[in-house]
């Protein structure tokens, strides 16, 4: 059922239980009680028009911190060789609006089932990814109301370990440099290597770095400056990394 049958339903201000085929939850592979799913697919536009009718605001609420519980535990358990700032910043990239979003349009296909007021609907609120993004914690935060944590934690892996698994292979989950090594030994590329030059007056030298890979010393895949080495290398080594 799309949101505006949803609405038509409405009685007295209250939304009417929706089952929206089971494609939904097929695609989360749990259950949730006709109510709870209507309010962890009501957008707080649809409650102002709809007195009475409660949202997902607080479904999302502990479905982020369920999200981020479980994510946690995995990538700890994944890569016990990792610092806490490099499973900080995979965690980081993994339940971002960014990639929650992208689950929510290519895993839940969940926009048609989003209860939006008029003025949000008419502005395209089921397609924008702040709002996808919040569903998909709010459905995390149903699923472990009714199932609790390892019911939540099933919904989780199945939505999220695939992401985990491609974050830590990116740049944003480690050094760009480390990054860059991954993805140039993936490509048989061989090992990075760095040309440095240093310009400036000794108090404020600006470093410059290029980056080489393999036995080519005449590609260049990518220059960066700091005003430190390393930092230099760092910038170098990700626009490297975007280039590969």
């Amino acid at each position: 059922m799309t949101a505006e049958e949803a609405t038509t339903n409405a009685n007295d201000h209250v939304p009417a239980p929706i089952n929206p085929s089971n494609v939904l939850l097929e695609a989360l592979g749990t259950t949730i009680s006709p109510e709870l799913l209507v309010q962890a697919l009501t957008h707080r536009s649809f409650s102002h028009e709809h007195p009475g009718a409660p949202n997902y605001e607080r479904l999302e609420f502990l479905g982020d911190a369920v999200l981020e519980l479980v994510a946690t535990e995995t990538l700890f358990s994944a890569h016990p060789d990792m610092t806490e700032g490099q499973l900080a910043k995979m965690r980081a990239k993994a339940v971002s609006e960014e990639s929650l979003s992208a689950i929510a349009r290519t895993k839940l296909h969940v926009s048609p089932y989003i209860l939006l007021g008029h003025g949000e609907a008419k502005e395209g609120g089921a397609e924008k990814s702040s709002i996808l993004c919040d569903i998909v914690e709010s459905l995390i935060g149903a699923t472990f109301l009714e199932h609790g944590i390892d019911g939540a934690r099933e919904v989780v892996h199945r939505l999220v370990d695939d992401t985990l698994a491609e974050v830590a292979t990116e740049g944003p989950a480690l050094d760009w440099k480390t990054s860059l090594e991954v993805k140039s030994h993936q490509q048989g590329k061989g090992d990075p290597h760095y040309r440095m030059s240093v310009s400036g007056p000794e108090y404020a030298q600006v470093f410059t770095a290029q980056v080489l890979l393999g036995d080519d010393d005449a590609t260049v895949w990518g220059t960066g400056t700091g005003s430190s080495k390393r930092k230099a290398q760092l910038a170098a080594a990700e626009v490297a990394w975007k280039a590969l």
